[in-house]
């Protein structure tokens, strides 16, 4: 081998080295920098799962207010109507009473009729 490809050769050598050496490094600045991305997204998943609990927290409240709400407007709108019927099924009652003590002998004798008829049909 001459000194020339010695010289050649030993050159080769210093730039294989230097080539690898700029590889690792640049190999472990590309890694270094892949965890540092992986991080920011890790925190920035986290904020937005945060985000979307918090929205799904509120909704849920507003849900839930909301039907309170309604329950407690068709509670009052059936103790209304509840009311309204006691009050109706007294005045038929107090209407009937009016109507047997001024017309008693009729009374009767319709009483005994509905009693007979739902007695055969009930047979």
């Amino acid at each position: 081998m001459s000194e020339q490809e010695a010289i050649e050769e030993s050159s080769a050598t210093e730039n294989f080295e230097a080539g690898k050496s700029h590889a690792l490094q640049a190999a472990e600045e590309l890694k270094t920098a892949a965890a540092q991305k992986a991080e920011e997204l890790k925190a920035v998943a986290q904020e937005k799962g945060s985000q979307i609990k918090d929205a799904a927290v509120e909704k849920t409240q507003h849900f839930r207010d909301v039907a309170t709400e309604k329950a407690e407007h068709l509670r009052g709108a059936a103790e209304q109507h509840l009311g309204d019927a006691k009050i109706r099924v007294d005045e038929l009652r107090e209407e009937g009473e009016k109507y047997v003590r001024e017309n008693p002998a009729k009374s009767v004798l319709i009483a005994l009729g509905l009693g007979f008829i739902i007695g055969r049909i009930l047979r």
